[in-house]
Protein backbone atom coordinates (compact mmCIF):
# COMPACT_ATOMS: atom_id res chain seq x y z
CA UNK A 1 0.00 0.00 0.00
CA UNK A 2 2.85 2.31 1.19
CA UNK A 3 4.52 1.60 -2.77
CA UNK A 4 1.23 2.85 -4.36
CA UNK A 5 0.29 5.71 -2.01
CA UNK A 6 4.21 6.91 -2.46
CA UNK A 7 4.01 6.62 -6.36
CA UNK A 8 0.69 8.62 -6.43
CA UNK A 9 1.95 10.95 -4.48
CA UNK A 10 5.10 11.52 -6.29
CA UNK A 11 3.04 11.45 -9.77
CA UNK A 12 1.19 14.62 -8.08
CA UNK A 13 4.34 16.21 -7.35
CA UNK A 14 6.08 16.16 -10.77
CA UNK A 15 2.29 17.38 -12.18
CA UNK A 16 2.90 20.60 -9.58
CA UNK A 17 6.44 21.16 -10.92
CA UNK A 18 5.95 21.01 -14.52
CA UNK A 19 2.59 23.50 -13.87
CA UNK A 20 4.99 25.50 -11.91
CA UNK A 21 7.58 25.56 -14.49
CA UNK A 22 4.93 26.13 -17.14
CA UNK A 23 3.94 29.35 -15.15
CA UNK A 24 7.80 30.48 -14.69
CA UNK A 25 8.04 30.65 -18.37
CA UNK A 26 4.80 32.00 -19.31
CA UNK A 27 5.87 35.25 -16.84
CA UNK A 28 9.23 35.13 -18.36
CA UNK A 29 7.63 35.50 -21.87
CA UNK A 30 6.32 38.74 -20.69
CA UNK A 31 8.09 41.41 -21.72
CA UNK A 32 8.22 44.53 -20.14
CA UNK A 33 5.64 46.72 -21.98
CA UNK A 34 7.53 49.49 -23.62
CA UNK A 35 5.53 52.59 -23.89
CA UNK A 36 5.91 55.87 -26.52
CA UNK A 37 5.31 59.02 -25.84
CA UNK A 38 2.75 60.15 -29.00
CA UNK A 39 -0.39 61.21 -27.87
CA UNK A 40 -3.24 59.62 -26.76
CA UNK A 41 -6.54 59.65 -27.91
CA UNK A 42 -8.56 56.61 -26.65
CA UNK A 43 -12.11 57.49 -24.88
CA UNK A 44 -12.21 55.95 -21.31
CA UNK A 45 -14.94 54.97 -18.55
CA UNK A 46 -13.72 54.20 -15.43
CA UNK A 47 -16.34 51.86 -13.27
CA UNK A 48 -16.54 51.26 -10.07
CA UNK A 49 -18.92 49.09 -8.12
CA UNK A 50 -19.33 49.88 -4.77
CA UNK A 51 -21.00 48.69 -1.23
CA UNK A 52 -20.37 50.87 1.83
CA UNK A 53 -16.81 52.01 1.07
CA UNK A 54 -16.87 55.45 2.96
CA UNK A 55 -13.71 54.64 5.12
CA UNK A 56 -11.53 54.87 1.85
CA UNK A 57 -13.23 55.89 -1.48
CA UNK A 58 -12.42 58.95 -1.12
CA UNK A 59 -9.13 58.26 -1.27
CA UNK A 60 -9.81 56.24 -4.86
CA UNK A 61 -11.69 58.91 -6.13
CA UNK A 62 -9.23 61.68 -5.52
CA UNK A 63 -6.32 59.45 -7.32
CA UNK A 64 -8.15 58.40 -10.25
CA UNK A 65 -8.81 62.42 -10.44
CA UNK A 66 -4.85 62.98 -10.11
CA UNK A 67 -4.11 60.92 -13.27
CA UNK A 68 -2.24 62.84 -15.93
CA UNK A 69 -4.74 61.10 -19.01
CA UNK A 70 -6.23 64.18 -20.38
CA UNK A 71 -9.60 65.09 -18.51
CA UNK A 72 -12.09 65.58 -21.84
CA UNK A 73 -10.95 61.49 -22.84
CA UNK A 74 -12.07 60.51 -19.53
CA UNK A 75 -15.18 59.59 -18.04
CA UNK A 76 -15.68 58.25 -14.13
CA UNK A 77 -18.97 56.14 -13.19
CA UNK A 78 -19.49 55.09 -9.46
CA UNK A 79 -22.30 52.37 -8.88
CA UNK A 80 -23.13 52.40 -5.48
CA UNK A 81 -24.86 49.08 -4.49
CA UNK A 82 -27.10 49.83 -2.06
CA UNK A 83 -25.02 51.32 0.63
CA UNK A 84 -25.92 51.12 4.12
CA UNK A 85 -23.17 53.72 5.40
CA UNK A 86 -21.99 57.37 3.54
CA UNK A 87 -20.74 56.20 0.20
CA UNK A 88 -23.34 57.55 -1.76
CA UNK A 89 -23.21 60.64 -0.26
CA UNK A 90 -19.13 61.19 -0.34
CA UNK A 91 -19.67 60.09 -4.32
CA UNK A 92 -22.11 62.89 -4.76
CA UNK A 93 -19.27 65.35 -3.10
CA UNK A 94 -16.80 64.65 -6.21
CA UNK A 95 -20.12 65.46 -9.16
CA UNK A 96 -18.59 68.84 -9.59
CA UNK A 97 -15.18 67.38 -10.64
CA UNK A 98 -16.58 65.20 -13.51
CA UNK A 99 -17.66 62.04 -11.17
CA UNK A 100 -21.15 60.36 -12.02
CA UNK A 101 -22.89 58.67 -9.67
CA UNK A 102 -25.30 55.45 -10.42
CA UNK A 103 -27.31 54.16 -7.50
CA UNK A 104 -28.46 50.42 -8.07
CA UNK A 105 -32.22 50.57 -6.66
CA UNK A 106 -32.98 46.35 -7.15
CA UNK A 107 -36.49 45.44 -5.66
CA UNK A 108 -35.93 41.92 -6.24
CA UNK A 109 -32.67 40.16 -4.61
CA UNK A 110 -29.96 39.55 -6.86
CA UNK A 111 -27.20 36.83 -6.28
CA UNK A 112 -24.72 39.02 -8.18
CA UNK A 113 -25.10 42.51 -7.48
CA UNK A 114 -21.37 43.70 -8.28
CA UNK A 115 -21.98 42.29 -12.33
CA UNK A 116 -25.34 43.95 -12.45
CA UNK A 117 -23.80 47.43 -11.26
CA UNK A 118 -21.13 46.97 -13.62
CA UNK A 119 -23.41 46.57 -16.44
CA UNK A 120 -25.33 49.58 -15.58
CA UNK A 121 -22.41 51.58 -15.52
CA UNK A 122 -21.27 50.09 -18.79
CA UNK A 123 -24.65 51.06 -20.13
CA UNK A 124 -24.55 54.78 -19.20
CA UNK A 125 -20.92 54.91 -20.59
CA UNK A 126 -19.61 56.82 -23.43
CA UNK A 127 -16.40 55.65 -23.57
CA UNK A 128 -14.14 52.91 -26.03
CA UNK A 129 -12.14 51.47 -23.27
CA UNK A 130 -13.93 50.53 -20.24
CA UNK A 131 -11.02 50.51 -16.76
CA UNK A 132 -12.49 48.59 -13.91
CA UNK A 133 -11.17 49.13 -10.73
CA UNK A 134 -12.47 48.42 -6.73
CA UNK A 135 -13.46 51.39 -4.38
CA UNK A 136 -10.28 50.76 -2.16
CA UNK A 137 -7.69 50.95 -4.37
CA UNK A 138 -4.80 53.23 -5.02
CA UNK A 139 -2.98 53.97 -7.81
CA UNK A 140 -0.17 56.69 -9.09
CA UNK A 141 -0.93 58.83 -11.90
CA UNK A 142 0.43 57.41 -14.46
CA UNK A 143 -1.82 54.15 -14.00
CA UNK A 144 -4.08 55.23 -16.94
CA UNK A 145 -2.15 56.51 -19.16
CA UNK A 146 -0.37 53.58 -18.99
CA UNK A 147 -3.15 51.22 -19.54
CA UNK A 148 -4.35 53.22 -22.68
CA UNK A 149 -0.86 53.36 -24.45
CA UNK A 150 -0.65 49.50 -24.21
CA UNK A 151 -3.83 49.66 -25.24
CA UNK A 152 -3.19 51.50 -28.40
CA UNK A 153 0.23 50.43 -29.31
CA UNK A 154 -0.65 46.47 -29.04
CA UNK A 155 -4.35 46.57 -30.04
CA UNK A 156 -5.66 44.05 -27.28
CA UNK A 157 -9.47 43.65 -26.73
CA UNK A 158 -9.14 43.40 -23.19
CA UNK A 159 -6.17 44.11 -20.44
CA UNK A 160 -5.41 42.48 -16.75
CA UNK A 161 -3.46 44.47 -14.90
CA UNK A 162 -1.23 44.29 -11.91
CA UNK A 163 -2.69 44.47 -8.14
CA UNK A 164 -1.23 44.48 -4.99
CA UNK A 165 -1.10 44.69 -1.11
CA UNK A 166 0.70 47.51 0.52
CA UNK A 167 0.49 48.99 3.88
CA UNK A 168 0.60 45.75 5.99
CA UNK A 169 0.64 46.17 9.54
CA UNK A 170 1.10 42.14 10.54
CA UNK A 171 2.68 39.25 9.69
CA UNK A 172 -0.52 37.96 8.57
CA UNK A 173 -0.87 40.48 5.98
CA UNK A 174 2.74 40.35 4.69
CA UNK A 175 1.72 36.60 4.13
CA UNK A 176 -1.27 37.27 2.39
CA UNK A 177 0.97 39.76 0.22
CA UNK A 178 3.15 36.85 -0.68
CA UNK A 179 0.36 34.86 -1.60
CA UNK A 180 -1.51 37.38 -3.37
CA UNK A 181 1.64 37.47 -5.55
CA UNK A 182 1.50 33.95 -6.14
CA UNK A 183 -2.25 34.36 -7.90
CA UNK A 184 -1.47 37.42 -9.42
CA UNK A 185 1.66 35.68 -11.11
CA UNK A 186 -0.34 32.87 -12.10
CA UNK A 187 -3.12 34.76 -13.92
CA UNK A 188 -0.25 36.90 -15.62
CA UNK A 189 1.49 33.84 -16.59
CA UNK A 190 -0.88 31.73 -18.77
CA UNK A 191 -1.86 35.34 -20.98
CA UNK A 192 2.30 35.04 -21.48
CA UNK A 193 1.67 31.06 -22.17
CA UNK A 194 -1.09 32.19 -24.74
CA UNK A 195 -3.75 30.69 -22.53
CA UNK A 196 -5.87 33.36 -20.41
CA UNK A 197 -7.73 32.03 -17.72
CA UNK A 198 -7.75 33.98 -14.50
CA UNK A 199 -6.89 38.40 -13.61
CA UNK A 200 -7.68 40.17 -10.92
CA UNK A 201 -10.96 42.85 -11.54
CA UNK A 202 -9.58 45.53 -9.32
CA UNK A 203 -7.15 46.51 -12.49
CA UNK A 204 -9.12 45.13 -15.58
CA UNK A 205 -9.96 46.93 -18.88
CA UNK A 206 -11.52 45.80 -21.99
CA UNK A 207 -13.37 47.38 -25.06
CA UNK A 208 -16.95 47.97 -24.84
CA UNK A 209 -17.95 46.83 -28.17
CA UNK A 210 -16.39 43.33 -27.20
CA UNK A 211 -18.58 43.32 -24.01
CA UNK A 212 -21.36 43.51 -25.56
CA UNK A 213 -20.11 41.15 -28.50
CA UNK A 214 -19.69 38.24 -25.93
CA UNK A 215 -22.96 38.93 -24.52
CA UNK A 216 -21.47 40.94 -21.45
CA UNK A 217 -22.47 39.03 -18.15
CA UNK A 218 -25.21 36.61 -19.48
CA UNK A 219 -24.80 32.81 -18.69
CA UNK A 220 -22.37 33.86 -15.24
CA UNK A 221 -24.59 36.13 -14.12
CA UNK A 222 -25.83 33.40 -11.20
CA UNK A 223 -23.12 33.97 -9.43
CA UNK A 224 -21.85 36.73 -7.08
CA UNK A 225 -18.04 36.53 -8.43
CA UNK A 226 -16.51 36.21 -11.95
CA UNK A 227 -17.12 39.87 -12.96
CA UNK A 228 -13.07 40.05 -13.66
CA UNK A 229 -12.03 36.19 -14.65
CA UNK A 230 -15.76 34.30 -16.17
CA UNK A 231 -16.11 37.27 -18.85
CA UNK A 232 -12.08 36.73 -19.43
CA UNK A 233 -12.58 33.15 -20.33
CA UNK A 234 -15.87 34.52 -22.10
CA UNK A 235 -13.85 36.88 -24.25
CA UNK A 236 -10.92 34.31 -24.69
CA UNK A 237 -13.34 32.18 -26.73
CA UNK A 238 -13.86 34.75 -28.96
CA UNK A 239 -10.47 36.44 -28.92
CA UNK A 240 -7.73 34.02 -27.65
CA UNK A 241 -4.56 35.87 -28.95
CA UNK A 242 -5.74 39.14 -27.78
CA UNK A 243 -5.50 39.62 -24.20
CA UNK A 244 -2.63 41.14 -22.44
CA UNK A 245 -0.84 41.32 -19.06
CA UNK A 246 0.28 44.64 -19.08
CA UNK A 247 3.68 44.23 -17.11
CA UNK A 248 4.62 47.61 -16.07
CA UNK A 249 5.08 48.94 -12.62
CA UNK A 250 3.01 52.43 -13.39
CA UNK A 251 0.31 50.51 -13.89
CA UNK A 252 0.22 48.50 -10.62
CA UNK A 253 -3.15 49.00 -8.49
CA UNK A 254 -2.42 48.91 -4.55
CA UNK A 255 -5.34 47.70 -2.27
CA UNK A 256 -4.67 45.80 1.56
CA UNK A 257 -4.89 42.38 2.39
CA UNK A 258 -7.28 41.56 5.10
CA UNK A 259 -7.34 41.88 8.55
CA UNK A 260 -8.91 39.07 9.78
CA UNK A 261 -8.57 35.17 9.71
CA UNK A 262 -12.45 35.45 9.05
CA UNK A 263 -12.61 37.81 6.23
CA UNK A 264 -9.63 36.21 4.12
CA UNK A 265 -11.26 32.85 4.10
CA UNK A 266 -14.33 34.53 2.80
CA UNK A 267 -12.65 36.12 0.50
CA UNK A 268 -10.68 32.94 -0.85
CA UNK A 269 -13.57 31.17 -0.94
CA UNK A 270 -15.77 33.62 -2.79
CA UNK A 271 -12.73 33.34 -5.57
CA UNK A 272 -12.98 29.61 -5.32
CA UNK A 273 -16.50 29.76 -6.18
CA UNK A 274 -16.12 30.35 -10.16
CA UNK A 275 -13.76 27.69 -10.15
CA UNK A 276 -16.10 24.96 -11.72
CA UNK A 277 -17.37 27.84 -14.21
CA UNK A 278 -14.15 28.28 -16.03
CA UNK A 279 -14.85 27.42 -19.62
CA UNK A 280 -11.57 25.78 -20.33
CA UNK A 281 -11.68 22.42 -18.37
CA UNK A 282 -8.53 21.73 -18.69
CA UNK A 283 -7.53 24.47 -16.20
CA UNK A 284 -10.40 22.86 -14.11
CA UNK A 285 -8.43 19.51 -14.39
CA UNK A 286 -5.52 21.19 -13.35
CA UNK A 287 -6.91 22.94 -10.12
CA UNK A 288 -8.11 19.54 -9.07
CA UNK A 289 -4.63 18.05 -9.96
CA UNK A 290 -2.85 20.69 -7.82
CA UNK A 291 -5.68 20.22 -4.93
CA UNK A 292 -5.16 16.97 -5.12
CA UNK A 293 -1.65 17.20 -4.69
CA UNK A 294 -1.61 19.39 -1.39
CA UNK A 295 -4.10 16.86 -0.25
CA UNK A 296 -1.43 14.44 -0.31
CA UNK A 297 1.00 16.38 1.57
CA UNK A 298 -1.43 17.35 3.88
CA UNK A 299 -1.96 13.12 4.34
CA UNK A 300 1.62 12.52 4.43
CA UNK A 301 2.14 15.02 7.32
CA UNK A 302 -0.19 13.25 9.01
CA UNK A 303 0.86 9.86 8.42
CA UNK A 304 4.27 10.73 9.22
CA UNK A 305 3.64 10.51 12.99
CA UNK A 306 2.66 7.06 12.45
CA UNK A 307 5.10 5.85 9.70
CA UNK A 308 8.69 7.65 9.02
CA UNK A 309 8.43 6.77 5.30
CA UNK A 310 5.60 9.24 5.13
CA UNK A 311 7.17 11.89 6.54
CA UNK A 312 10.49 11.39 4.25
CA UNK A 313 7.46 11.36 1.70
CA UNK A 314 6.33 14.45 2.71
CA UNK A 315 9.60 16.16 3.37
CA UNK A 316 10.71 15.36 -0.01
CA UNK A 317 7.50 16.65 -1.84
CA UNK A 318 7.63 20.09 0.57
CA UNK A 319 11.34 20.43 -0.50
CA UNK A 320 10.41 20.36 -4.13
CA UNK A 321 7.56 22.47 -3.82
CA UNK A 322 9.34 24.97 -1.62
CA UNK A 323 12.30 25.56 -4.58
CA UNK A 324 10.04 25.40 -7.63
CA UNK A 325 7.52 28.26 -5.63
CA UNK A 326 11.16 29.93 -4.49
CA UNK A 327 11.96 30.08 -8.63
CA UNK A 328 8.36 31.43 -9.70
CA UNK A 329 8.00 34.16 -6.63
CA UNK A 330 11.43 35.40 -7.17
CA UNK A 331 11.01 37.80 -10.45
CA UNK A 332 7.13 38.30 -9.16
CA UNK A 333 7.96 39.70 -6.45
CA UNK A 334 11.37 41.37 -7.73
CA UNK A 335 8.66 43.51 -10.15
CA UNK A 336 6.77 44.49 -7.42
CA UNK A 337 9.65 45.84 -5.64
CA UNK A 338 9.16 43.18 -2.97
CA UNK A 339 11.79 40.59 -2.56
CA UNK A 340 11.84 40.99 0.59
CA UNK A 341 8.67 38.95 1.02
CA UNK A 342 9.98 35.28 -0.21
CA UNK A 343 11.66 34.91 2.83
CA UNK A 344 8.07 34.76 4.49
CA UNK A 345 7.67 31.45 1.95
CA UNK A 346 9.01 29.25 4.46
CA UNK A 347 6.41 29.63 6.68
CA UNK A 348 3.32 30.25 4.16
CA UNK A 349 4.14 26.90 2.64
CA UNK A 350 2.35 24.86 5.48
CA UNK A 351 -0.18 27.08 6.33
CA UNK A 352 -0.69 27.51 2.11
CA UNK A 353 -1.27 23.37 2.16
CA UNK A 354 -3.86 23.79 4.65
CA UNK A 355 -5.88 26.89 3.41
CA UNK A 356 -5.67 25.58 -0.05
CA UNK A 357 -7.61 22.37 1.13
CA UNK A 358 -9.66 23.75 2.73
CA UNK A 359 -11.39 26.39 0.64
CA UNK A 360 -11.01 24.07 -2.46
CA UNK A 361 -13.61 22.25 -0.06
CA UNK A 362 -15.77 24.91 1.13
CA UNK A 363 -15.26 26.92 -1.90
CA UNK A 364 -17.89 24.78 -3.96
CA UNK A 365 -20.15 23.86 -1.25
CA UNK A 366 -21.28 26.45 0.94
CA UNK A 367 -22.93 29.91 0.76
CA UNK A 368 -20.37 32.63 2.14
CA UNK A 369 -20.56 36.03 3.28
CA UNK A 370 -19.68 39.25 0.97
CA UNK A 371 -20.28 42.78 1.66
CA UNK A 372 -22.98 41.58 4.31
CA UNK A 373 -24.85 39.74 2.26
CA UNK A 374 -25.27 35.85 2.16
CA UNK A 375 -24.36 34.62 -1.48
CA UNK A 376 -22.96 31.65 -3.46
Amino acid sequence: MIVLHSTVSLLLTGLYLFVVAYLIKGWAALKRSKLNDAPLATSVTILIAARNEAERIHLTIEDILAQDYPKHLTEIIIVDDHSTDDTANIIRSFADRGVQLLQLNEDKPLNSYKKKAIAEAIAHSNGELMVCTDADCRMDSKWLSTIVAYYEINEPVMISSPVTYFEETSLFERLQTLEFSYLIGIGAAFIGNGRASTCNGANFAYRKDVFYEVGGFKGIDDLASGDDELLLQKVAEVYPHRIGFLKNRDAVVYTHAKHTLKEFLQQRRRWASKSTRYKDKKVVALAVCIWLFNLSLLMNACLGFFNINYLILFLIQFLLKYLIELAFLLPITSFFKRSGLVSLLIILGPIHILYFVYVGLLGNTRRYAWKGRVVR
